[in-house]
């Protein structure tokens, strides 16, 4: 151990944060945006000369002067804030790392998930976390779909966060249902956005009961997370969307190799910013991992001249509470949840949001 000791910088302290950033740019490192905790190790001059950071239950931006190097400083900030995380309640971690700092983290315990590029490498801190999932994820579609035998068949995939399941989710999965032997749909899991996931998921299943080809898994931290992707729930540049796009989709590789997925279905997007580059990067990269990706065009407002249907109007009609649009927006199903007493809990955060359109 050092003499030094680890001490939180906050936001608000503009001196010290110019000094964490100008530390991460000579490691070639970019300040994140999505942070929400950062610390320091300052030298007697009052010099930041090691730093790491959090983001919900991922470690991230770490780096030490590089006159300090070889003095274990990196250990007490990891261990740091591995400690401001179990008192956060986190236990199950992420970090991101360059490649060349992979090694390092490995012998403190975290295990590689998934690289990009050669530049990124995303790990965990269970030594069989990821591998368990894809674990469950084959448990689920056999529990599901006994006699299936994927030896030669087409395979889809769609992931979807359905805030709420609209008429445009209902098409999407229909397209790509009537398309495939079996189709998997992986609704996202981490309750980050207005409507929370017991009710998506809920949603879902019944706006898709009718199609007897689909498997459903939770997303679980894996996929569209606050570990793979933060952008999809925050507003960010489109550098940082393309760069968690891409951290996401190779991961999602991983899990497709796992269920001999060979196809993945996107609704095409208009409106959001953030899907729209996702969609880009899958377009582009998905193929060269011998995953065919197919985009499908959206689902058009009955009565509109071709307006496509988009959750996010959706979520204005319901603080609105404009039934009658939402009967042209969602299937039965949806309407008939939020025209429930159930649903009044989830209507009274909508009607509080100050922002119901997806970035």
């Amino acid at each position: 151990m050092s003499d030094y000791s680890v001490s939180q910088i906050m936001p608000s302290d503009t001196y010290g944060m110019k000094q964490v950033n100008d530390l991460l740019l000579q490691e070639g490192i970019r300040l994140d945006g999505n942070l929400d905790y950062t610390c320091g190790i300052y030298d007697e001059d009052y010099n930041v000369i090691a730093t790491g950071s959090c983001f919900g239950n991922t470690l991230r931006c770490f780096a030490v002067s590089s006159a300090h190097q070889g003095e274990g400083l990196l250990n007490e900030v990891i261990s740091h804030l591995i400690q401001y995380q179990a008192e956060r309640g986190n236990f199950h971690l992420f970090l991101y790392t360059k490649v060349s700092s992979a090694l390092f983290f490995g012998d403190l315990g975290f295990k590689e998930i998934a690289r990009v590029q050669g530049t990124l490498v995303f790990m965990e801190n269970r030594s069989r976390g990821f591998e368990s999932y894809l674990e469950s994820l084959k448990r689920d579609t056999l529990s599901q779909k006994p006699d299936f035998s994927p030896q030669g068949k087409k395979i889809g995939a769609i992931v979807m966060n359905a805030n709420p399941f609209t008429l445009g989710h209902q098409y999407l999965a229909e397209k790509a249902a009537a398309a495939c032997d079996l189709l998997h749909i992986f609704v996202v899991s981490e309750d980050a956005s207005l409507v929370p996931f017991h009710v998506r998921k809920k949603l879902v299943r019944e706006g898709t009961a009718h199609l007897p080809n689909i498997v459903y898994h939770d997303s679980g931290p894996y996929i569209i997370s606050s570990a793979t992707f933060p952008s999809y729930f925050l507003k960010d540049e489109a550098a940082v969307i393309d760069g968690h796009a891409r951290l996401d989709l190779a991961v999602f590789t991983r899990i497709a190799g796992a269920l001999s997925i060979n196809c993945r279905f996107v609704g095409e997007e208009p409106a959001s910013q953030v899907t729209g580059i996702y969609n880009q990067v899958m377009v582009n990269s998905l193929p060269e991992a011998g995953i065919e990706c197919v985009v499908i065009p959206r689902k058009a407002e009955e009565g509109t001249d071709g307006k496509p249907i988009s959750a996010s109007t959706v979520r204005v009609c319901l603080s609105r509470g404009d039934w009658d649009t939402l009967s042209r927006l969602v299937p039965d199903t949806t309407l008939s949840y939020f025209k429930s007493d159930a649903a009044e809990p989830v209507l009274k955060k909508i009607r509080a949001a100050a922002d119901l359109v997806h970035y």
